[in-house]
């Protein structure tokens, strides 16, 4: 099985036994709504889906599960997805109440560590909604950079478009 571990976390593909604790972490309207394409309203089966998806290795969706605390508890999910137009885009989200702690950076870096020596990616890209600039703090942190000028994203959980920061690094 696929794993990666840091200080804090363990990182790897998601089973189903894993879709009662996804459910309960990403029901949530405060971070479904910062999510470009999760479903919403978010239900047990969209978790399972999840949960028992194959795992795809060059393009990886790792659970994060926090491994600091004596017993593993997942906190979230991280994933690397191939865009239409070619690009390969970060994606994350952790439960809400983890934020400010630091596991998405440490996750992130675990994510552009694979992208950068397994998949060997040129770049990245990432986009964060602007009213969110806790996640573009977090992309600034992984030294993404901004790109001039902001896009319009769907998200389900908001109802429809909203103003989105695109931010690429180079690798």
């Amino acid at each position: 099985m696929t794993m990666y571990r840091t200080d804090r976390l363990n990182l790897r593909p998601g089973r189903m036994e894993d879709a009662p604790a996804l459910f309960r972490a990403i029901a949530d309207p405060d971070i479904v709504r910062n999510l470009a394409s999760a479903p919403w309203p978010y239900s047990p089966a969209d978790a399972e889906r999840l949960a028992s998806g194959t795992f795809n290795p060059k393009e990886p969706r790792l659970f994060i599960f926090r491994a600091d605390a004596g017993t593993e508890e997942l906190i979230g999910v991280a994933g690397l997805d191939r865009m239409p137009d070619g690009d390969v885009e970060l994606g994350y989200w952790i439960a809400k109440e983890h934020w400010n702690r630091g596991y998405a950076s440490e996750a992130g870096r675990t994510m552009i560590g694979i992208a950068r020596t397994e998949l060997k990616l040129p770049r990245l890209v990432a986009g964060y909604f602007v009213d969110n600039p806790a996640s573009g703090h977090v992309l600034k942190k992984l030294g993404f950079v901004p790109v001039p000028g902001l896009v319009d994203r769907n998200s389900r959980a908001r109802g429809g478009v909203a103003a989105c920061q695109i931010c690429t690094l180079d690798l």
